[in-house]
């Protein structure tokens, strides 16, 4: 039986992670860099994405910084063709707009829509072409995660549209799982809480939300991008060599309520 750190190992493998120039995905490429990965890192700010590649070689890693829109079909797809080789999907980019159901309009239910579901579906179809074309794929094994939310498994008031988007990407996570684990290609995603992350930074800075939000998580309190990006890090690693079409929910319990 192999060590801890041999299960755990990326060394020889490339990565792409998406919305990877802050919050969960910076946290996610460092986490897969620090296992040996070779990560590519996606995101439309150039200068975030220089910085944390920055951060990932001064620790020792390797990274390669692409600034590109993940709602750009045609670009991502050159991107992901333009890399040597893909085991390693983290599809990570998305976003929230908090507002109640009877006033959202159709210009934020397209937004979220067009990033968090058409976005994240071609990104991974991207990737699954690229991973298929490795002549050696069903030996070599591939993972593509999936980032979901603890809100693709409950609903939340004023979260309507972006309970759909992930309840939806839990749904592609199944089938697509069913469809590539005869390749060896393993998909997952990856559900958290509530992560302070400037995304979620002006939500809970609300002395009334926050309270909501920990009132709801049995641990106590919020989660830590170091912490999600550790069950990205099993989740990508071979550690998880026999789990594919599952979420694993990082969550603090909120869910098992």
């Amino acid at each position: 039986m192999s060590d801890a750190s041999t299960r755990f190992t990326l060394e020889g493998r490339a990565a792409l992670v998406t919305g990877a120039g802050r919050g969960l995905g910076r946290s996610i490429a460092a986490a897969l860099a620090g296992a040996g990965a070779e990560v590519w890192l996606l995101a439309r700010s150039g200068d975030e994405l220089d910085h944390a590649a920055a951060s990932i070689r001064a620790a020792g890693g390797r990274a390669v910084p692409v600034a590109c829109d993940v709602t750009e079909s045609g670009a991502v797809a050159r991107v992901i063709g333009n890399m040597p080789a893909l085991d390693v999907l983290v599809n990570n980019a998305g976003t929230n707009i908090p507002e109640p159901f009877v006033d959202v309009s159709e210009e934020h239910l397209d937004r979220l829509l067009d990033l968090n579901v058409r976005a994240a579906f071609l990104v991974a179809q991207a990737g699954a072409r690229k991973m298929l074309a490795d002549a050696n794929r069903r030996t070599r094994g591939g993972a593509i995660i999936n980032v979901s939310s603890q809100m693709g498994h409950v609903g939340a008031v004023n979260r309507s549209v972006y309970c759909l988007t992930k309840h939806a990407l839990e749904g592609l996570t199944k089938a697509m799982a069913l469809e590539l684990a005869p390749h060896g290609i393993r998909v997952n995603s990856l559900a958290p809480t509530f992560i302070e992350t400037p995304l979620t930074a002006p939500m809970l800075a609300r002395p009334e939300f926050s309270k909501w939000v920990h009132d709801r998580i049995p641990l106590g309190r919020l989660g830590t991008p170091d912490e999600v990006a550790s069950a990205a890090l099993f989740l990508a690693s071979p550690a998880a060599s026999l789990v594919t079409g599952t979420s694993l929910i990082v969550d603090g319990g909120w869910t098992a309520q």
